[in-house]
């Protein structure tokens, strides 16, 4: 399998390539050069989910290096519970709170974490994992990645935008992971780190990557879930399963649209195509959590400097070196939601 930029400027990378740089050298995204499709009973007799990624995954390993641990990764990474409960008649939900950091974005940020350990090579220089957040994601690669040899986080959140105790877990870890606050909203610090990623003068004294979900890393695992539930409903039930998704910015609804839908050209035990639907949900409570809307911060390193009172212009690529202390205390709720 084969891995393009979604604005056609590189050549096509194997899977191992397009996870370690993350963004395409052309600042697109790497997604797949074809779908694979599958049989409705191509993961019978597949329980756990850990298998079933393994199977699922396979076609989009082919051909790289990561193809011969597949297997290990999954279960190293996927060991995960993701019950579908029983609520209702024809009504079922899909749990996706039980990993570390109690977020469904800790399958994919695990995963990707044995995918690059794997790729790492001990002599190497260490890989810094630059990652914006709203409050889950960063956490959630906190988790994967720390303590591990040959990597260091550094996350970006919106000051005064995440609550008290997505604030205290971003702050928590210490060692190999930093969290910096930054005046801004959510897309100002992910425009930072695709600032630093397109900067290719840093990327030359740094390696850098990201684990946002721009990253097949994490796009890829997520899939796994919504095949492993629907390849055993439809098992068992004999219908498809229908997935209702609330979501932000997608990176939970992508997989289950884009490919985690079992389907096959065969004429005989075919499943009908799983349905997705998208719920963007705004609610009184997560609207006066954030607060009011600030001004927005030039998008520039500077930016961060004023965020953190202790952190360094430079700090950023040389972490955690250069400012063992850089991580603030937690923000305080805002004043709009007290």
């Amino acid at each position: 399998m084969r891995y393009l930029s979604t604005r056609g400027g590189t050549r096509p990378v194997g899977l191992g390539a397009a996870l370690t740089v993350g963004l395409a050298a052309d600042g697109g995204l790497y997604v797949p050069e074809a779908l694979p499709l599958f049989r409705a009973d191509a993961f019978s007799g597949r329980e756990g989910l850990a298998t079933v990624a393994t199977a699922l995954l396979q076609p989009f390993a082919a051909g790289d290096a990561l193809a011969v641990d597949l297997p290990v990764i999954c279960a190293e990474s996927l060991d995960i519970p993701a019950p579908l409960r029983a609520l209702a008649p024809q009504t079922w939900l899909l749990e996706l709170f039980h990993g570390p950091t109690a977020a469904f974005k800790d399958f994919g940020a695990r995963f990707l974490a044995a995918c690059l350990a794997r790729l790492h090579a001990h002599n190497a220089p260490p890989v810094t994992i630059l990652v914006a957040t709203s409050g889950d994601t960063g956490a959630a690669v906190a988790a994967a990645f720390h303590r591990r040899p040959g990597f260091r986080v550094v996350i970006l959140y919106p000051d005064g935008r995440v609550s008290p105790r997505q604030a205290h877990q971003l702050g928590c870890f210490g060692d190999n992971v930093r969290a910096l606050r930054v005046a801004g909203s959510f897309d100002d610090c992910q425009a930072l780190v695709k600032q630093a990623l397109n900067d290719h003068e840093l990327k030359h004294a740094v390696a850098l990557t990201s684990a946002n979900s721009i990253s097949l890393g994490r796009l890829l695992p997520q899939m796994s879930y919504y095949a492993h539930a629907a390849s055993a409903h439809w098992l068992s039930h004999g219908r498809r399963l229908n997935f209702v998704i609330p979501t932000g910015n997608l990176g939970n609804a992508s997989p289950a649209s884009s490919r985690a839908r079992p389907a096959c050209r065969s004429a005989t035990s075919c499943s009908p195509p799983t349905r997705i639907t998208y719920c963007r949900t705004i609610s009184p409570v997560a609207t006066t959590r954030r607060g009011p809307a600030s001004p927005r911060s030039p998008t520039r390193w500077t930016s961060v400097r004023r965020a953190t009172s202790n952190v360094c212009a430079g700090c950023i690529p040389k972490m955690p070196r250069c400012a063992p202390r850089c991580v603030p205390k937690p923000s305080t709720t805002p004043k709009s939601a007290k």
